[in-house]
């Protein structure tokens, strides 16, 4: 039997040619069932498509993030880069937080040097920008740690964020605390949603009532943890604990606490998200929970790899990597905390 064609993948799905063909371009105006069938046709004819004589590999994969100056961002690009070598590309890294960055600019110029596929890093991208630079690059195209409500269209890669805030509020529940507060980042993020929910999962899972007068969110900032941190500490009834959304707010919480004579961990216990190198540089060591950066890089260019060589066949995959908690020295129990106000009164 020879190589299945088009015309077999479409008889296979029920659909037209032209119909294979915008799936396998991932255009739009396809339903999902529609899509759905032709996928499923063209796994099990095994069809693969040639790449267009118009568009050869060139042997660049770009990477679009929205920051380079946070230890997060410094070691998903260290990940990005090492992954891009091992599917045998190199990464052009582009920062969309230049004062100047202009995406129909960026496009243009992808346009034309070509690509062979993007992966996208941005807090703040709407659905208009995404489907832009899809409409007019043409080339396979996958989220990385993305934001906002997934579209099952797109390929993404992220971390199981939700876990890892069970895992954070857990360890705190363990150690005594009761009064936790959680600073995420924007709230209209994905991640700081999810980590949220496992915050109060966990609650549930101690039969504790959270306290919602001890929520926050932030920016994912050092500023915005600091700030966010102080309001916590200030209260009257402040909490014995702090889950923070990310590194960065929890170095901003150490900032807080010291100006108040607040102690890491005696008087108060923080646990941060990422795992980033910021995490060995706080005193004490800031226990997190780790996102695994380099693999999460790795998949996101395995998968546009993978697209190159089987057009269509990864389209809306998602892949969520464990989450794991990495202990230090930020948290201790509620005990320690006590002892330490009486020793701060001398008592």
């Amino acid at each position: 039997m020879g190589r299945a064609t088009l015309a077999d993948v479409a008889a296979a799905a029920g659909v037209s040619v032209p119909t294979v063909s915008k799936v396998l371009s991932g255009k739009k105006h396809v339903s999902p069932t529609t899509r759905d069938k032709v996928l499923a046709a063209v796994r099990a004819s095994g069809y693969e498509a040639p790449r267009p004589p118009s568009t050869p590999r060139v042997g660049l994969v770009d990477l679009l993030i929205d920051g380079l100056g946070s230890p997060w961002a410094e070691d998903l690009v260290k990940g990005a880069e090492k992954a891009a070598a091992r599917w045998g590309f190199s990464l052009v890294v582009t920062s969309s937080a230049r004062p100047d960055f202009d995406l129909s600019r960026w496009i243009g110029m992808v346009r034309r040097r070509t690509t062979d596929g993007i992966v996208l890093v941005l807090s703040r991208a709407d659905q208009c920008e995404i489907e832009a630079i899809e409409e007019l690059l043409h080339v396979p195209l996958v989220l990385l740690d993305p934001v906002g409500q997934r579209d099952p269209r797109l390929s993404t890669v992220g971390a199981t964020n939700w876990l890892g805030g069970v895992m954070a509020t857990t360890h705190l529940l363990e150690l005594g605390h009761t009064r936790i507060g959680f600073i995420g980042g924007p709230l209209d993020t994905q991640c700081t949603l999810d980590r949220y929910e496992g915050y109060l999962a966990a609650h549930r899972t101690f039969g504790v009532d959270s306290d919602p007068a001890l929520t926050r969110y932030g920016d994912f900032l050092v500023g915005g943890g600091k700030r966010l941190g102080a309001e916590l500490l200030d209260r009257d009834d402040p909490p014995t604990a702090v889950f923070a959304g990310n590194d960065l707010q929890a170095a901003g919480i150490y900032q807080a606490a010291a100006e108040r004579g607040v102690r890491v961990p005696d008087d108060l216990s923080v646990v941060g998200f990422d795992d980033s190198s910021l995490c060995e540089m706080l005193s004490p060591p800031l226990t997190t929970v780790r996102q695994p950066l380099d693999d999460m890089a790795n998949e996101a260019v395995r998968l546009l790899s993978e697209a190159l060589t089987h057009p269509g066949g990864s389209i809306g995959t998602r892949i969520e990597l464990a989450t794991t908690l990495v202990v230090r020295g930020s948290a201790a129990p509620l005990r320690a905390r006590d002892e330490g106000k009486k020793r701060i009164a001398g008592k």
